[in-house]
């Protein structure tokens, strides 16, 4: 009987070694192509790009220098902020070559659908409010961009400010990153805006979850 179980148990341990062995490389190419083509949606053209991993705050980012015939046209940053509504937040964020933000591509999100996950649609609240800015320009608290409610002028999505919040502190972090890797600024805590509240740990209702205690959409 012993003899049966640790048979099975080999089996059982091969086949999911089998199916890991299987599956990560793709998931590791549809991660890199998905990374490639954010590259061209937050960027002007280019046709090369040179990275930098560094850390902010305790969290990897990578700065892409991009240029075109050896000229640099633009700055892209993945950038991320483990304070969403459902989890990790990641972003790609353009920027020029005068620090405006080019555009923004979301790479990972857990956010309630209808809700937090509108920061995926084309022209969302949140990027409209800093595409085409150069985020010193914007209502800074202590030095960061924040949505509405904490100070900042970043309009939040509705009945979704943890997501949006979350959001920002990618932008922040991102920012920070890109002064770094380009202008040699001294690294600063990027936080985004004022703390979130506690991440709710119960999102699994049939109808979405205002968050903040706003109304459902």
């Amino acid at each position: 009987m012993t003899a049966v179980l640790l048979g099975i148990t080999f089996v059982s341990s091969a086949v999911v070694g089998l199916v890991n062995m299987i599956t990560v490389e793709p998931i590791a190419q549809a991660q890199q192509a998905a990374k490639e083509a954010a590259l061209k949606e937050v960027l002007p053209e280019f046709d090369q790009t040179s990275k930098e991993d560094m850390l902010i705050d305790e969290l990897t980012t990578t700065v892409y220098t991009a240029s075109k015939e050896g000229v640099v046209s633009g700055y892209a940053v993945e950038t991320l902020s483990k304070n969403g509504f459902g989890g990790e937040v990641r972003l790609m964020v353009g920027f020029t070559t005068d620090g405006r933000i080019y555009n923004i591509n979301v790479l990972q999100q857990a956010e309630t659908p209808g809700l937090g996950t509108k920061m995926t649609e084309e022209g969302n609240n949140l990027i409209t409010s800093v595409k085409g800015f150069n985020p010193a320009e914007k209502k800074l608290v202590d030095g960061r961009l924040a949505v509405r409610k904490d100070g900042g002028d970043v309009d939040a999505l509705t009945a979704a400010t943890i997501s949006s919040r979350a959001y920002v502190d990618a932008v922040n972090r991102a920012w920070t990153a890109c002064k770094n890797a380009v202008r040699g600024a001294d690294p600063i805590p990027a936080t985004g805006a004022t703390p979130a509240d506690a991440v709710v740990a119960n999102d699994t209702a049939k109808e979405p979850v205002a968050q903040e205690g706003e109304k459902n959409e």
